[in-house]
C-alpha cells in the first residue's frame, strides 16, 4: 500500500495523524486539568473542615488546664475554710472568757 504512494500523500497522513494524536493528548490534558481541580477544591474543602474542627476542640485541650487549676483553688478555698474555722473557733472562747460571769 506504501508502495504506490506519493511522497506528499504520505506526508498529508502522517500530518493528518499527528493532528489527530495532539487533539486526543489536548483533550486528555484538559480533563486531568479539571480533575486536578476538583481534587484541589475537594482538599480545599476537607482544610477547612479540618480548621473548624481544630478550632471547637482547642478547648477541650485545654480542659486538663483548667483542671489542674481548678484543683490548686479548691485547695486553697479548704486552706482558708479550716483558717476561718480555727479563728471562729479562737473567737468563741474568747468571747466565752471575756463573757459575764455571774
Amino acid at each position: 500500500m506504501l508502495d504506490n504512494m506519493d511522497t506528499m500523500t504520505l506526508w498529508t497522513y502522517s500530518l493528518i495523524a499527528g493532528a489527530v494524536v495532539i487533539v486526543i493528548v489536548a483533550v486528555l490534558l484538559i480533563m486531568l486539568i479539571a480533575a486536578a481541580n476538583r481534587v484541589n477544591k475537594s482538599a480545599s474543602n476537607i482544610w477547612d473542615a479540618g480548621k473548624q474542627i481544630a478550632g471547637n476542640t482547642v478547648s477541650i485541650w485545654m480542659l486538663n488546664v483548667t483542671n489542674r487549676v481548678a484543683g490548686q483553688i479548691l485547695e486553697g478555698a479548704q486552706s482558708i475554710d479550716a483558717r476561718a474555722a480555727a479563728i471562729d473557733e479562737k473567737i468563741t472562747a474568747l468571747a466565752g472568757a471575756l463573757g459575764p460571769k455571774g
